[in-house]
């Protein structure tokens, strides 16, 4: 049998080998109806919020304290993103204790991402995970077994706490989001074993298995969906990276073999602020007055024409007949929305990629931006052809989109495995101490 480094398969309970999980019934599995967005009223209610500065700055998430961040809820922008213009608004951060997220769930947040640096950041800063790491690491679990039970807790107890949202919607919304380990980045049939493990551990139908939009993870792609698991699939930077991403998603719905294929759903995460980090850099080096124009363009361009391919790959007699069988559209969800220039507007990320039938998660700083002072109104859709033309003119300037994509793609790819191995090693590091004060 594989290792678990290889397959990220820690033995719990049952479910010790790739062999017993697919031995095992099929749990249930995410579905997302429809529901029509509501119109309301709002100008005096954001200038009220505009103005109150201090509740903007109250919610953050602050891990490891035990009483909740004390943030009081009110309507918010978030609320009339997703009432007025079907978008829904995510929070990108996860920690202890969870019940933390109460208070962003009430100023309208419906669902939570997480990566393997979140969690490193979460478990290494906080307190909050100690008596769990030390009654684990006493009962003999090893640290990658140790790590996963850490993990799964806070992603459980996030699904309960996103559950009602889940059921009110209809698995529209109220998910929860966990990455199956970075070290399977490259490997296509590991992914595929992690992810049907990491689905049972869960075992909650609002969970979503985030997967890597690599070369050797698109095939894993395809196969995870034909399995019944939902997916989220991650670090999409191109194009036609994108576009491989959505075939994989309809293949695997073709060949999953259900006759209802409304429980299953999946989103696509296209990352967005760090397009504009590399390219501008490119462009800076280019140094001319035209290439110099565009920077801040590059990121928001790609992603409004992300949108148009959405549009064309989710109609047409392929989708139509996926659609009779109750096949739900793959949503686009807007990733990496913190501005990292600060030269360019904190909402730079958020505002003008607002449409229907899309997800837009975002950590505190762009969070916080938004709802202060984001503007509701569907962009996402109301520049293509600018959009069209600023791509055009970086490729003429010698940007290569594929290429741009692949660099972004090997970057995320090494930060997630360099957060996920430092916080093994500190795990191991704390074990280790906790080992020898007990003999």
């Amino acid at each position: 049998m594989a290792s678990i480094s290889k397959i990220c398969n820690p033995a719990i309970a049952a479910f010790s080998s790739p062999s017993a999980f697919r031995s095992q019934p099929q749990l249930p599995v995410v579905s997302r109806g429809g529901g029509g967005p509501l119109r309301t009223a709002t100008t005096a209610l954001r200038v009220s919020i505009r103005r109150d500065r201090a509740d903007r700055s109250e919610l953050v998430l602050k891990c490891s304290l035990q009483d909740g961040n004390g943030a009081s809820s009110k309507r918010t922008t978030l609320h009339d993103l997703y009432e007025q213009e079907g978008q829904s608004p995510w929070y990108d951060n996860l920690c202890r204790p969870v019940t933390d997220l109460l208070p962003f769930i009430a100023n309208g947040v419906r669902g939570v991402t997480s990566n393997p640096t979140i969690f490193q950041k979460a478990i290494s800063s906080s307190s909050a995970y100690d008596d769990q790491f030390r009654q684990l690491i006493m009962a003999g679990k090893d640290i990658e077994n140790t790590y996963w039970e850490l993990v799964v807790k806070d992603i459980q107890d996030a699904c309960k706490l996103f559950g009602p949202i889940y059921d009110q919607t209809d698995g529209a919304d109220g998910y929860v989001s966990v990455e199956v380990s970075p070290r399977l980045a490259n490997d296509t049939y590991g992914t595929v074993e992690a992810a049907e493990w990491l689905h049972k551990f869960v075992d909650r139908p609002n969970v979503y298995i985030k997967i890597p939009a690599t070369a050797e993870c698109v095939p894993s792609i395809k196969q995870v969906i034909s399995l019944g698991i939902s997916v989220n699939v991650t670090l999409i930077f191109s194009l036609r990276r994108y576009e491989a991403v959505i075939d994989a998603y309809l293949d695997g719905l073709e060949i999953s073999g259900l006759n209802d294929l409304s429980k299953l759903t999946s989103v696509a995460s296209f990352f967005v602020s760090r397009v504009d980090t590399l390219v501008d850099k490119m462009l800076e080096k280019i140094g001319t007055p035209e290439a110099l124009d565009l920077r801040g363009k590059a990121a928001v361009a790609q992603a409004t024409l992300a949108y148009k391919l959405y549009q064309k790959k989710f109609s047409g007699p392929r989708w139509e007949a996926l659609a009779k069988k109750g096949a739900k559209k793959q949503r686009l969800l807007w990733a990496s929305t913190s501005v990292k220039n600060p030269a360019y507007p904190d909402t730079l990320y958020v505002d003008p990629l607002i449409g229907p039938d899309t997800v837009s998660t975002m950590p505190d700083q762009a969070l916080q931006a938004f709802i202060d002072h984001g503007t509701v109104s569907r962009t996402i859709d109301s520049n293509v052809s600018d959009a069209e033309g600023i791509y055009s003119a970086l490729e003429k300037l010698g940007i290569d989109w594929n290429e741009v994509g692949e660099q972004l793609e090997a970057e995320g790819v090494d930060s997630f495995k360099k957060s996920f191995d430092s916080l093994l090693v500190s795990l191991k590091e704390k074990g280790d101490s906790l080992k020898a004060i007990s003999v």
